[in-house]
C-alpha cells in the first residue's frame, strides 16, 4: 500500500511561518510526484504545490513568493514550507501523489494521505 502520512499542522498567526511534513512508502517516493492540496470549509479543494521525482516545482498563483515544497529522498519525506501565512490558507492540507505530474497538478491525484489541519488566525 502507498502510505502519504502528513505532520506539522497547527495554528499560527497571520504573517508567520509553519512547516509542514509528509513521509511517504519508500516504494513509491522515487518514481512518484508528490504534492500538497487544500481544503476549506464550503471550498472546493484546491492545488498548492507539487515535486516531481526529478525535482521540478509548481505551485499555485496564491501562494507563489510565500510557500516552498522540497523533498528529502534519503529521508522519504516532502515538506511544505509556508511564510507570510494569510486567514485564507486555514483549510485542511493534504499530502499526495501520483506516476503523473499532470495528475497532482491539475488537482487528481491517486493517493492521498489523511489530512494535517493548518489553522491561520488573525
Amino acid at each position: 500500500q502507498v502510505q502519504l502520512v502528513e505532520s506539522g499542522g497547527g495554528l499560527v498567526q497571520t504573517g508567520g511561518s509553519l512547516r509542514l511534513s509528509c513521509a511517504a512508502s519508500v516504494n513509491d517516493f522515487m518514481t512518484n510526484t508528490m504534492g500538497w492540496l487544500r481544503q476549506a470549509p464550503g471550498k472546493e479543494r484546491e492545488f498548492v504545490a507539487a515535486i516531481s521525482s526529478s525535482g521540478y516545482t509548481d505551485y499555485a498563483d496564491a501562494v507563489k513568493g510565500r510557500f516552498s515544497i522540497s523533498r528529502d529522498n534519503a529521508k522519504i519525506t516532502i515538506y511544505l514550507e509556508m511564510n507570510s501565512v494569510k486567514p485564507d490558507d486555514t483549510a485542511l492540507y493534504y499530502c499526495v501523489a501520483d506516476p503523473a505530474f499532470r495528475k497532482v497538478a491539475s488537482n487528481n491525484p491517486t493517493y492521498w494521505g489523511r489530512g494535517t489541519q493548518v489553522t491561520v488566525s488573525s
